[in-house]
C-alpha cells in the first residue's frame, strides 16, 4: 500500500505523505485492537449466563443482578467522551492499554465479591478500564487504514466483539457448572486476557512513541461541568429503571429520580451551549446529519437488542428449566453468525455505502425479537429468531461504525469513536434497565426470588415473568423498527442534499 492511498497523501501536484509506523503496522494495530475489543462483550456474556447461580451465592435480588450489568455500562458511558478527549491529546495505544490493565483489575475485586456492594465496585472498575479501551479502538483503527480498507478493517474488528459473544455463553455455561462457587472465574478469566494483550501491545505502543516523538501535547480541555451533569442525567435514568421491579413504578424512589432526569438533562444542554468544548459536541451533532444519524441509529439498536442475552438465558433457564451449559449452547447461534458475516459486510460497505446495510440490518433485528416475543418452550422458534437477529447485527454494525467514522475529520476520531461508543454503552445499560424491568414487572419484589435465590417457583411466577419477556421482545421490536425508519429517512435527506 503506498502512502499516496493513506489519508493525507497526495492530492494532484501535491509531496507525498510520509507512512506513520501505525500505518505500517496497521495489521498488527488491529491484531491488538481486536484482541481489547473481545474482553468486555465477553465478559457481558458470561456473566448473563452466569447470573442465575452468581445472583444466589450473593443473595441478589432480580434488581441486583442486573445492576451488576448495568453499572458497568453506566461507568463506561459517562467516562467514554472525556476520556476520548484526553487520548486525542496524549497517546491513543497507550490509553488503551492502561485500559486493559484497570480492566483486569476490576475483573479480580468483582471475583473476590462477597456482597452486591463489593460486586459492584469490581463491575464499576471493569466499566472504567471499558472506556479507556472502547473510546480509542475505532480511531486507532481509522487512524492506521484507508478509506478504501477501512469498513473491512472495523468489520474485522467487529468480528472480535462478535467472538467474545460466541465464546461468552459457552465459557459461561461451562464455568458455573463446575460446581457452586465456580461462578467467580467469570471474572478471573479476564485478567489472562488482559495480560496478553498489554504484552503484544508493547510494541505497538513504542511505535506510537516514536511516530509521536517531537510532536508537542496539546492542551486538553475536559469540560468536567459537562461529564458531571452527563453523569447525573444517566445516573438518575439508569438506577430507577434497574431497581423499578424491586421498588415499584410508583414508588418515590422511582420517579423522584426520572423526574430529576429532565432536570438535570436541561441543566446539561445549558452548560454545553456555552462551553467552547463541550464534553458532548452538540453541534456536531446538528450540523453533521449522517454523525447524528448513525450514532441515533446506534443508541436505538442496542437499546432495542443488548438484553436478549441476558432475558433469553434467565427465559430458558427459569421457564424452560435448561441448565447453564445447556443456554450457553444455545445462545451460540446469534453471536457465532455475527462473527462470521461482520468481515463480509465490512467489506460490502465500502463498495455499497453504509445506509442501506444498517437499515436492512435494524429491519431483521426487529423481526428476531418479534419472533423471540412467541417462542413458548420451543427451539424450533427460539434458534431461528436468534440466527435472524444475528443477521441483522452483522450487517448493521461495521456498516454504521464505517460511516459514523468517515463522517468527521481526521482530528476528530477519537472524539467520534467515544460518542459512539457512549451511544453503544448507553443504549446497552438502558436495555438492561428498560427491557429488564419491563420482563420483571409483574414478578415484585418476591416474585424475583424465583429467579435468583433458587427456590422453585409456581406456575404463577413463572408466567408472571413468562409474559413480561414477551412485551420485552415486543417494545425492542419497536425500538428497533424505529431506528430503521431514522436511518432511512437519514439517507434520503442526505440524497437530496
Amino acid at each position: 500500500m503506498s502512502a499516496a492511498s493513506l489519508p493525507g497523501g497526495p492530492g494532484a501536484g501535491h509531496a507525498v505523505t510520509p507512512m506513520t509506523e501505525l500505518q505500517r503496522r496497521r495489521w498488527y494495530a488491529l491484531a491488538i485492537m481486536s484482541i481489547g475489543s473481545f474482553m468486555t462483550p465477553f465478559d457481558a456474556t458470561i456473566v448473563a449466563v452466569a447470573l442465575p447461580k452468581m445472583g444466589k451465592a450473593l443473595a441478589l435480588t432480580y434488581s441486583e443482578a442486573l445492576w451488576a450489568q448495568a453499572a458497568y455500562l453506566l461507568v463506561a458511558s459517562i467516562l467514554l467522551i472525556p476520556i476520548g478527549r484526553l487520548a486525542d491529546t496524549r497517546r491513543p495505544v497507550a490509553f488503551n492499554l492502561t485500559g486493559a490493565a484497570i480492566f483486569a483489575v476490576g475483573s479480580v475485586v468483582a471475583g473476590l465479591a462477597t456482597s452486591p456492594g463489593m460486586m459492584s465496585v469490581g463491575r464499576c472498575i471493569q466499566g472504567l478500564g471499558g472506556s479507556f479501551m472502547f473510546s480509542t479502538a475505532s480511531g486507532i483503527i481509522t487512524a492506521a487504514f484507508p478509506p478504501a480498507e477501512r469498513g473491512k478493517a472495523l468489520g474485522l474488528n467487529v468480528s472480535g466483539v462478535y467472538l467474545g459473544l460466541t465464546l461468552g455463553p459457552v465459557v459461561g455455561g461451562v464455568i458455573s457448572n463446575v460446581s457452586a462457587g465456580s461462578w467467580r472465574w467469570i471474572f478471573f478469566i479476564n485478567v489472562p486476557i488482559a495480560v496478553i494483550t498489554i504484552l503484544a501491545g508493547w510494541t505497538l505502543l513504542r511505535a506510537e512513541g516514536r511516530d509521536r516523538r517531537g510532536v508537542p501535547k496539546s492542551p486538553a480541555h475536559i469540560d468536567w461541568a459537562g461529564a458531571a451533569l452527563l453523569g447525573a442525567v444517566l445516573v438518575a435514568l439508569f438506577v430507577p429503571l434497574t431497581f423499578s421491579p424491586l421498588w415499584g413504578w410508583a414508588s418515590a424512589r422511582t420517579l423522584v429520580p426520572l423526574a430529576l432526569t429532565v432536570v438535570f438533562l436541561a441543566a446539561f444542554v445549558l452548560v454545553e451551549r456555552k462551553v467552547e468544548q463541550p464534553v458532548v459536541p452538540l453541534g456536531l451533532v446538528t450540523k453533521n446529519r449522517a454523525f447524528a444519524a448513525g450514532n441515533s441509529a446506534a443508541l436505538l439498536n442496542y437499546l432495542a437488542v443488548f438484553a436478549v442475552a441476558t432475558l433469553v438465558a434467565v427465559y430458558l433457564e427459569v421457564v424452560d428449566g435448561y441448565s447453564p451449559q445447556q443456554t450457553g449452547l444455545l445462545l451460540l447461534i446469534q453471536p457465532v453468525i455475527m462473527a462470521v458475516l461482520s468481515p463480509l459486510t465490512g467489506r460490502l460497505s465500502d463498495k455499497v455505502g453504509s445506509r442501506v446495510l444498517a437499515t436492512a440490518g435494524m429491519v431483521l433485528v426487529a423481526a428476531g425479537m418479534a419472533q423471540l416475543a412467541f417462542i413458548g418452550d420451543s427451539l424450533g422458534r427460539v434458534l431461528p429468531a436468534l440466527g435472524t437477529i444475528g443477521i441483522g447485527m452483522a450487517i448493521f454494525s461495521a456498516p454504521n461504525i464505517s460511516a459514523v467514522m468517515g463522517s468527521v475529520d481526521r482530528s476528530q476520531l477519537n472524539l467520534a469513536s467515544g460518542f459512539l461508543a457512549t451511544m453503544r454503552f448507553a443504549g446497552q445499560g438502558l436495555s438492561i434497565a428498560v427491557l429488564g424491568s419491563i420482563a420483571a414487572w409483574r414478578l415484585g419484589a418476591t416474585g424475583a426470588r424465583v429467579i435468583f435465590f433458587g427456590e422453585k417457583g409456581d406456575a404463577v411466577h413463572v408466567q408472571a415473568f413468562a409474559d413480561g419477556f414477551r412485551t420485552a421482545m415486543i417494545v425492542g421490536a419497536c425500538l428497533a423498527l424505529a431506528g430503521a425508519i431514522l436511518s432511512w429517512l437519514a439517507r434520503l435527506e442526505r440524497q437530496h442534499h
